[in-house]
């Protein structure tokens, strides 16, 4: 099972982030289980959202204190609390943000992971681009898809499809397309990888 954690603050759509990939899972044939930690969520109130994606039928219901991975779509939340708290030794961290890791304060923690299991890409920028409104989360998600290879950039858009009217949804795909892009232009290696898109 891969446990995904997912924190930001209300508006910001992690509840969506964590629906959409579980959805984006199930499309490939995989088990999922998405769900909240708050209680009613306002507007810039932080937030954080579960997602347990696994190739059998999941039985736990209870937040998730030891992820594999965790995404942060605010990084004001970054020194405010122990986002990382719980997580794998060779665990993934995603962040939203224009700075480096370094540039965040994360030395440490980079130092602690494999390489390549820790960026920040600017999904807001990427958003406001791509949807005209700053809400990262497609891009985080993508993002994550790229560095992880746990879901398909297919499925994804195709939760993105189910989720959204039309209009929306090409342009949440436009951003999707662009962040699985970045990222894995961040960590390919010499060899040429091939950039998959929706």
């Amino acid at each position: 099972m891969f446990e995904i954690r997912i924190h930001g603050r209300g508006g910001q759509g992690v509840v969506t982030a964590a629906e959409l990939l579980s959805v984006a899972a199930f499309r490939e044939g995989k088990h999922a289980q998405a769900f909240p930690s708050f209680g009613s969520e306002r507007t810039g109130a932080p937030v954080a959202a579960f997602c347990r994606i696994a190739d059998e039928a999941i039985r736990l219901r209870e937040p998730i204190s030891k992820p594999n991975a965790v995404i942060v779509q605010d990084p004001t939340l970054l020194h405010s609390f122990d986002l990382f708290s719980g997580l794998a030794a060779d665990g993934y961290v995603l962040i939203n943000s224009g700075k480096s890791v370094e540039a965040l304060g994360l030395t440490g923690l980079k130092q602690k992971l494999p390489q390549g299991h820790i960026l920040a890409i600017p999904a807001t920028e990427l958003a406001r681009t791509h949807i005209g409104r700053p809400i990262p989360n497609v891009v985080m998600l993508s993002g994550f898809a790229a560095m992880t290879g746990l879901i398909v950039p297919s499925a994804l858009c195709g939760a993105i499809k189910e989720k959204f009217n039309l209009s929306i949804a090409e342009k949440n795909i436009a951003a999707a397309n662009a962040a699985f892009e970045l990222v894995t232009t961040l960590i390919a290696s010499n060899q040429g990888s091939l950039i998959e898109q929706c």
